[in-house]
């Protein structure tokens, strides 16, 4: 199978389960919209995609929000399974993606450093 097959079956797979995050179609009280799917990645035979997801909030609540998705799973891949046209649905891993979290970290402490500087954003 083609690398641009699996690319495009791994967006439309991050699209689709975002779409169900944001319109509040997982029940799962651990799954709020604060979560963030990063990227798919999908296996070359289709049977497997890893979901990475991500949040600002604490590592606690994207923790507790990998656990609502795992618990969901079935959920998703059933919705997944209605909505795109393949043979046959991949099944999900989902795991955290620390990467805006911590982008969030780095943007704060680059402010302070600007701020601990006198607000001079490059020193002469």
């Amino acid at each position: 199978m083609t690398s641009f097959r699996t690319d495009r079956i791994g967006a439309l797979i991050q699209e689709q389960i975002g779409r169900l995050i944001v319109e509040g179609r997982i029940k799962d009280p651990r799954v709020d919209s604060f979560l963030s799917v990063t990227r798919v990645e999908v296996s070359r035979d289709l049977a497997w995609a890893d979901v990475f997801v991500s949040s600002y909030k604490t590592e606690e609540g994207l923790a507790k929000g990998v656990a609502g998705l795992k618990s969901a799973a079935g959920f998703i891949q059933s919705q997944l399974a209605r909505n795109m046209r393949v043979r046959v649905t991949p099944h999900l891993r989902f795991h955290e993606d620390r990467g805006i979290r911590e982008g969030f970290d780095m943007v704060r402490r680059l402010e302070k450093l600007v701020e601990d500087d006198g607000g001079m954003p490059f020193a002469e």
